[in-house]
């Protein structure tokens, strides 16, 4: 049993919450810049969000694997999180090309967010996603997990509220070069405070580089790590529902239901926030072998808060439907981190980060935008955004991403048996 020192606790929070936050503000604000500034054409969002997701995915394989070789990670997290902000910088240059012809701003601003999350890959997802691996064991990883689950809620609360006021207040670009600014001092300050985990040591396959590279494709670590693969198969069906909504709910707030940012931040602050107090009590029964039975639960919050969302434009309402959609969210983040986390295997945890960018990021964040703008562009409605002609989702779009997210039962049920008989098999050879 390793304990998690203070000093670890306070770097994880530091460096998660920057990281999360500027995550945030692509996932989010990005995707209202584009409307705002380039177009209102969902079509651009789904191909900066597809194209990033698939630079996230490589980077963290590439990287992933160099960290496992060389037995470091700390200096993956600090050059990423320096370039990370520099690279969110420079977004908001994009604010100054000329929308004709749009090919060329929307061409820009794909690559320019391809750009930015390949480095924040470097640092988040490849380093410090590891790290934190790398620092905890099974008896600690229910409590990680619902840390590293709440700081994206606390991340969509400040980018919600405090974004939205800061964005109105000195506009998008001033806006993006501070957090950038932030993020890279954040990587500073890891240079002189973090240090890697003491156990870590030099994985390296002397066949080369890139054989080992491309071990984790081999079949046999699919059947050698059966469980783990169906958790990540419910990370992949539940996330490919979350992205046919997450993307576009600012624009609905703002543009369907005519909310201004601040106001949207309220709404969607105060439901997460509350959805964010369940992590405690799940923790330990994460802890305990029962996520698959927190997940379970987290899907029928998820279904009804969204399914609120979708039948009612009523503050109460609403409030309720984004506290639904929330405990999901939060709930299957913090079990599947943990239960992902105990089933890695230790001489290849690098590449697994990468393995899980597959099904957490590549495969929901191409699949899910992809089916969100046929959606807007056949049931959507159209409007008028800053003087351009585009389309804006409706409710219906929610209800969608209802339905879609429900099927995570399927995949669920036989992790959860494997897992069940994983812990069964552990406590009789005790």
């Amino acid at each position: 049993m390793s304990k998690i020192s203070r000093k670890n606790w306070a770097l994880i929070w530091i460096l998660g919450m920057a990281g999360q936050i500027c995550w945030n503000i692509e996932n989010s604000w990005f995707n209202n810049f584009v409307y705002d500034r380039i177009a209102p054409d969902p079509s651009i969002v789904s191909w900066m969000v597809g194209v990033s997701a698939a630079v996230t995915t490589f980077c963290t394989f590439l990287v992933g694997t160099w960290s496992d070789r060389l037995g470091r990670r700390k200096p993956f997290i600090c050059a990423g999180y320096i370039l990370w902000g520099l690279f969110t910088f420079l977004f908001g240059v994009t604010e100054k090309l000329p929308r004709d012809p749009l090919f060329i701003a929307a061409a820009a601003v794909v690559i320019a967010d391809a750009v930015m999350s390949f480095f924040g890959s470097v640092g988040n997802d490849s380093g410090f996603s590891a790290w934190t691996t790398d620092i905890s064991d099974t008896s600690n990883r229910g409590k990680l997990g619902g840390v590293l689950a709440v700081m994206p809620v606390f991340a969509t609360i400040f980018g919600a509220v405090v974004s939205g006021v800061l964005i109105e207040w000195m506009g998008f670009f001033a806006f993006f070069a501070m957090m950038g600014a932030l993020v890279a001092a954040i990587g500073v300050f890891a240079i002189f405070t973090l240090r890697d985990a003491p156990t870590l040591s030099p994985k390296r396959d002397e066949r080369g580089f890139f054989r080992q590279f491309m071990e984790v494709f081999n079949w046999r670590t699919v059947t050698g790590n059966r469980e783990l693969f169906w958790v990540f198969l419910v990370m992949t069906v539940y996330f490919i529902g979350f992205n046919v909504y997450f993307p576009y709910i600012t624009i609905y707030f703002v543009n369907y239901l005519g909310y201004d940012y601040g106001m949207t931040g309220v709404i969607q602050g105060v439901g997460l926030l509350a959805a964010s107090l369940l992590t405690i009590p799940a923790a330990k029964f994460i802890d305990r072998g029962r996520p698959a039975e927190v997940i379970l639960a987290a899907l029928g919050f998820n279904t009804v808060g969204l399914v609120l969302v979708s039948v009612s434009e009523a503050m109460p309402v609403l409030l309720a439907g984004v506290f639904g959609a929330g405990v999901g969210y939060i709930l299957v983040l913090q079990s599947l981190t943990a239960w992902m986390k105990n089933l890695y295997p230790e001489h290849q945890r690098g590449q697994f980060e990468g393995i899980k960018q597959i099904f957490f990021v590549c495969v929901p964040m191409i699949v899910g935008p992809a089916i969100a703008t046929q959606v807007i562009d056949r049931l959507g409605v159209e409007m008028v955004v800053n003087g351009v002609p585009g389309m804006v989702p409706r409710p219906n779009l929610f209800a969608i991403s209802a339905a879609l997210t429900a099927v995570t039962l399927l995949p669920l049920l036989v992790a959860g048996r494997l897992c069940r008989r994983r812990l069964s098999n552990e406590r009789r050879e005790k």
